[in-house]
């Protein structure tokens, strides 16, 4: 190729260049990232956004005359929003270019009422929406839209007026009001996270919400405990129970206690009242002894083992089980893996906020794909393990308005201490992943999906989601950013039981904490047929203003079988341990 032959020394704007050749250069940029993303800089960016972020820029590079029509655009709304605000400056009234928003951060009226605060969010908002256009009118792979955009709203998030003390008037107006006694006060949070939380502001007052004290706090026993898990039996709180008892699979990348909360907000409480005699699986914090814990070793000695124990202390063949996020995929993989062996020992399922299917896995999937996998599993290597503080800080960046700017403001803007809340003290308690464990289960679910497909082999068995004909109870929530709803839905169309599929108001955590309360509503189908695409079943669904805790009260009575006495506290082989909640739920 002659120096007339390159477009790029020719001076030939790129919009015009035949699209074999933009491609090839678009190739070339994609082969130098990859290389840079194996190096060094590769390891320091564990998430792999700059690979992303720079074949957005080189997408751009390469159309010029569209990336221009984009700039003159915003630039245009930037300059109608100025005017706009220098017309409300004195006195005038003028609405601006960008849509008003909900939004929490803006609720101080100052950013209605006064004129330069108004033009800021104007600003701000116009520069989201520029942002966002950015990413979604680009032409690059979707792995890199989904990076490109976490990024982009990591950076949106960041830079927003509010998390400036001089542009946020609420900041503004308590430092009036206190002397500038609330800015000392944050300097000096600032200062104490820095040293103490890694530079992260703390999310919740420490020592109000304990273990034991106050959270977790359901009485029971420990009848049993191994390598991997204890086993809790709850104390039965009615005269008659059901005959068949109830076994919780909670997940293991926090602790048991988000169904045990404070009394009022447990929902294990809440099943004991109803008459279930109920088992609770309390999952180990893992360290680097644990390195080669498999998902086998999860299956067997936790559930499979949790339902031996549970046989021979109430006498029953069968069990009915309640799965929670992770804990809800194992419980799948375990439905399947009995009826693989010929065993039918589960009556019925409960999946709460659960992924079976993972070819939508939302957000997560910014942390799921195999480079990012690939430069987890050698951080793994090194320890055994997965820091507990690694999965808590994944979840924090997936909201990062609501756990950490927010806590910015709160804390080292406004001066004040950090809220009291049960639901923060559980999410701060977060544990650790057994490497083996944790880089097959990112690689058989997110990347390959193999649960749906009928190639996911567990303790020696293939599992067959077809052959799953109990009746099953999928809990999905409708602003979930873990497990989106639309993912739970498509999970529970593979069963082949009766599914009933229960969409809830709120989020991952709040969708499923969610005792009665007057802000409660849920939505079932209008009838048992869950159709192809979720939003069909949505617009059919009839909405109901109660919790689904009510609603799951009366689906899993009338599958729990006639009452009986309650059955003893352990066994002669299953002696009682101690009192819940347990040993495990304190390890660190």
């Amino acid at each position: 190729m002659t120096a007339t032959d390159d477009p790029l020394k020719a001076g030939v704007s790129l919009d015009t260049v035949d699209k074999s050749v933009r491609d090839r250069l678009a190739q070339t940029v994609f082969n130098a990232t990859e290389q840079l993303d194996r190096g060094v800089l590769g390891q320091a960016d564990q998430v792999s956004l700059m690979p992303a972020l720079t074949r957005l820029s080189a997408f751009w590079a390469m159309h010029p005359t569209k990336a221009f029509d984009g700039a003159m655009k915003y630039s245009q709304k930037a300059m109608q929003a100025s005017m706009a605000a220098a017309v409300r400056a004195i006195g005038g009234t003028a609405q601006g270019p960008a849509e008003p928003v909900k939004d929490k951060r803006f609720a101080d009226p100052a950013w209605q009422d006064n004129a330069y605060f108004w033009w800021l969010q104007q600003e701000y908002l116009l520069l989201n929406e520029a942002a966002i256009a950015v990413v979604a009118d680009a032409e690059i792979t979707e792995v890199d839209r989904r990076k490109a955009a976490f990024a982009t709203r990591t950076f949106l998030d960041a830079v927003s007026p509010t998390n400036i003390a001089p542009t946020n008037p609420a900041v503004l107006k308590r430092a009036a009001e206190t002397g500038g006694l609330s800015l000392a006060r944050g300097m000096r949070a600032y200062l104490r996270d820095l040293a103490t939380n890694e530079g992260q502001p703390h999310q919740v007052a420490k020592g109000v919400h304990v273990v034991g004290r106050d959270l977790a706090v359901t009485p029971g026993k420990v009848v049993f405990r191994n390598e991997l898990m204890e086993l809790i039996q709850y104390t039965p709180t009615t005269e008659k129970v059901h005959e068949i008892p109830l076994l919780f699979s909670p997940p293991w990348i926090n602790k048991y206690y988000i169904v045990d909360l404070a009394p009022g907000r447990s929902l294990v409480e809440w099943a004991v009242a109803h008459g279930h005699t109920v088992f609770l699986i309390s999952y180990r914090n893992p360290d680097e002894s644990m390195a080669h814990v498999t998902l086998d070793d999860y299956l067997v000695s936790g559930p499979m083992t949790a339902l031996d124990v549970i046989t021979d202390i109430t006498g029953s063949e069968k069990a009915n089980i309640l799965g929670v996020c992770l804990g809800g995929t194992l419980t799948m993989a375990t439905l399947a893996y009995l009826n693989a062996t010929g065993s039918d020992r589960i009556n019925n399922a409960t999946f709460l906020n659960t992924m079976i299917d993972f070819s939508e896995p939302g957000q997560l999937g910014v942390f799921t794909d195999e480079s990012t996998v690939a430069k987890l599993e050698r951080t793994m290597a090194k320890t055994g393990f997965l820091k507990g503080e690694n999965m808590r800080k994944t979840f924090d960046y997936l909201r990062g308005n609501d756990l950490i700017w927010n806590y910015v403001v709160n804390n080292w803007l406004l001066g004040q201490d950090p809220p009291a809340f049960d639901l923060l003290t559980w999410n701060a308690d977060s544990t650790r992943m057994p490497a083996d464990m944790h880089s097959f289960y990112l690689r058989s679910c997110y990347l390959e999906n193999r649960l749906t497909q009928g190639k996911l082999e567990l303790a020696g068995q293939r599992l067959d989601l077809a052959t799953v004909d109990q009746d099953l109870y999928f809990l999905a929530a409708e602003q979930d950013h873990i497990a989106p709803w639309h993912s739970s839905y498509i999970g529970a169309r593979f069963p082949k039981g009766d599914v009933r599929f229960v969409l809830s108001n709120s989020g991952h955590i709040a969708g499923i904490v969610n005792p009665p309360n007057p802000k409660s509503r849920h939505w079932v189908g209008a009838t048992t047929e869950l159709p192809k695409d979720p939003e069909e079943w949505r617009a059919n669904a009839v909405m109901h203003p109660v919790t689904w805790w009510e609603d799951w009260a009366t689906w899993i009575g009338q599958r729990a079988g006639e009452e009986r006495t309650p059955p003893p506290m352990g066994s002669k082989a299953y002696p009682v341990l101690g009192d819940a909640p347990g040993t495990y739920v304190f390890g660190t």
